[in-house]
């Protein structure tokens, strides 16, 4: 049973941690100790590293770093990389456009946990500032994902924008304009143009959202079960942008199963 979910800040994004923590509160079923705690802490890179262990750790970000979608192989250890990964941890506002690899970033991250807050009734979820995928065998590319789950669950926010795909008119669009203009337009050029549900880059709708995807980790956690079936379920893992708006936006928030749980 987990007692104890701690979650961790991503002040470069506009999630709100305190929020999400709130609703989490509500829904988590009493245990026989009574109810779980939910904790919320500063950004995890920032809690769980000191002075001395700065470079350790973006020695780590550096060989998690994808470099090709095709590739399974990860990593680059280059001096220039390595302190680029130190500027990203004391800066992060100036860290984007680099994929890693969830599951190495992950074990990272579980390096650093304290002994005592390792048990099975704790869990730890960082939301994070950057985005992570996982490697599909079954295609042989890296995929982006909102959230890794295991120990600490990791919930990338800029996943929630980039991992499901948007509606087709959104590439469509934008390949008329490479064709006309010979280069992609503007981010914001092809969301005002194009019509459907999908969300954008520091949506006002982001924390809203991000509450399933912290509760699915609580769920794996409590469960084992990764991901609802039942597409309209906040614990669904919906692959386009259209899903995640059912799921995450729409009533009802979740299937009987488990409304029962935590509706």
């Amino acid at each position: 049973m987990v007692e104890t979910v701690i979650l961790y800040r991503a002040p470069t994004a506009v999630a709100d941690a305190d929020a999400i923590a709130s609703w989490l509160r509500d829904r988590l079923p009493r245990g026989d100790d009574g109810d779980p705690e939910v904790r919320v802490r500063d950004r995890f890179l920032d809690v769980r590293r000191n002075d001395g262990d700065a470079e350790t750790l973006a020695e780590r970000f550096a060989e998690a770093r994808v470099l090709s979608p095709h590739e399974r192989e990860t990593g680059n250890a280059m001096l220039g990389i390595v302190r680029y990964e130190e500027r990203a941890l004391d800066h992060p506002e100036r860290e984007g456009g680099v994929l890693y690899d969830g599951v190495a970033v992950q074990r990272a991250l579980n390096d650093a946990i304290p002994e005592d807050e390792r048990s099975l009734d704790h869990l730890h979820v960082s939301l994070l500032d950057r985005a992570v995928g996982t490697w599909g065998d079954h295609d042989g590319r890296w995929h982006k994902r909102v959230n890794v789950l295991g120990q600490p669950a990791l919930v990338s926010v800029p996943g929630l924008y980039e991992a499901p795909a948007k509606p087709e008119e959104y590439y469509e669009e934008k390949q008329k304009h490479a064709l006309l203009s010979g280069d992609a337009p503007p981010r914001e050029v092809l969301e005002n143009e194009v019509d459907g549900e999908f969300l954008v880059e520091d949506d006002p709708r982001t924390t809203e959202a991000l509450k399933g995807y912290v509760l699915q980790a609580v769920h794996c956690w409590r469960t084992g079960e990764a991901f609802c079936e039942e597409s309209g379920c906040r614990l669904s893992n919906p692959h386009r942008q259209p899903g995640v708006v059912a799921a995450q936006l729409r009533d009802p928030e979740f299937c009987e199963t488990h409304a029962e749980l935590y509706g």
